[in-house]
């Protein structure tokens, strides 16, 4: 009779595993129906729902998707690359969306210019790590602004009144702490300055609406729906991040611009200066070359610019002039291939669009 429990163990183990292999033959059989019926899965990592690169992203998404069974485009149909569908994953932002590009679990991503700059050389945050050399350009989509928004009644006009405040200088794994944190430097404050959080864009809303912060950092293509929806009901600034400390900034610093926020763009705000940087689609070089060309020539179908124009308003932005500005990183294979197609590109050997400042013409 003791044995007797020793002998059920085996047999649900054995009847165990016998689902679990069970479950993976199913897998298998699933992802070869897929294959068999010519079915792709392209997966963009994108930013949180409250900010812009993930309706952008969505767009993006829909515009290069054209799943099996889809109506012809000529009809009205998708006009996306045929078996396709992508989808627009959340995410904490630039620096998250590259480490998973980098691990494989992201097709392509969104990121800003200086991040990817800094992955691709090994620089900056990503000091003492390898460099991740195969990081490839589908496009550059538009500028993205710096916003330093806080509560009318605190009392902060420059950034140096921060010390010793509640500010929220955007969650880990984001291009905007990343900002956040060169902004501060640039005017000799630290996050230990300051009572510094690490939310979302939508926490850090809700907190300075609640009363609960004074001021938060977001990077991101104006109008930002959780800004704008805070301006709507609570009564909010835009600190400038302009003038001598940001000179020197901007010098170490290429890829950061000067810009300015509108103030049509949120209510009760004024036109405020800041810094801008550029977001790009990226994607890893051992992506399929006829793959990456599909999704370029997708992103510039006249269908995807009605999309484009209809969505985010940064979307208005992407234009094919910018898509091809100088970039800190080469374009994929695939993507230039179609460039060169339609002489957006002038005739190079390595593939790579100069980089401000790196010495190439």
């Amino acid at each position: 009779m003791a044995a007797m429990p020793e002998i059920w163990t085996r047999r649900r183990l054995l009847a165990a595993g016998a689902g679990i292999g069970a479950i993976a033959a199913l897998g298998r059989v699933a992802r070869a129906q897929e294959k068999d019926a010519g079915i792709r899965y392209f997966r963009i990592g994108t930013g949180a729902s409250g900010g812009t690169y993930y309706p952008v992203g969505t767009t993006l998404a829909n515009a290069i998707s054209n799943p099996p069974g889809s109506r012809p485009c000529d009809r009205g149909g998708a006009c996306g690359v045929p078996g396709l569908i992508a989808t627009a994953q959340t995410t904490q932002g630039s620096v998250q969306n590259l480490e998973e590009l980098m691990a494989g679990r992201f097709d392509a991503a969104l990121t800003q210019a200086d991040v990817a700059y800094w992955a691709f050389r090994g620089e900056a945050i990503y000091q003492g790590k390898p460099p991740f050399e195969s990081l490839r350009l589908i496009a550059t989509l538009y500028p993205e602004t710096v916003h330093l928004v806080v509560r009318r009644e605190a009392g902060i006009a420059a950034v140096g009144d921060l010390a010793g405040r509640r500010v929220s200088l955007g969650e880990a794994g984001s291009g905007t702490l990343v900002h956040a944190r060169i902004v501060l430097e640039a005017h000799g404050l630290a996050p230990d300055d300051l009572a510094a959080s690490y939310l979302r864009i939508g926490d850090s809303a809700d907190a300075l609406r609640q009363g609960k912060l004074d001021a938060f950092f977001f990077t991101g293509g104006a109008p930002v729906a959780a800004i704008a929806a805070l301006a709507g009901a609570a009564e909010i600034a835009l600190v400038p991040i302009a003038g001598a400390p940001v000179e020197p900034l901007r010098r170490r610093f290429p890829y950061f611009g000067a810009a300015r926020i509108a103030g049509a763009d949120y209510k009760g705000a004024v036109d405020t200066p800041t810094l801008s940087v550029s977001t790009l689609w990226v994607v890893d070089a051992k992506a399929d070359v006829e793959l990456i060309y599909g999704v370029t020539k997708a992103l510039w179908h006249p269908n995807t610019k009605a999309l484009l124009e209809r969505g985010h308003p940064a979307g208005r932005q992407i234009t094919l002039e910018r898509a091809v500005e100088p970039s800190p990183i080469p374009f994929h294979p695939g993507a230039e291939r179609y460039y060169r197609e339609i002489n957006k590109l002038p005739a190079r050997t390595d593939g790579a669009t100069p980089a401000p400042g790196d010495g190439r013409n």
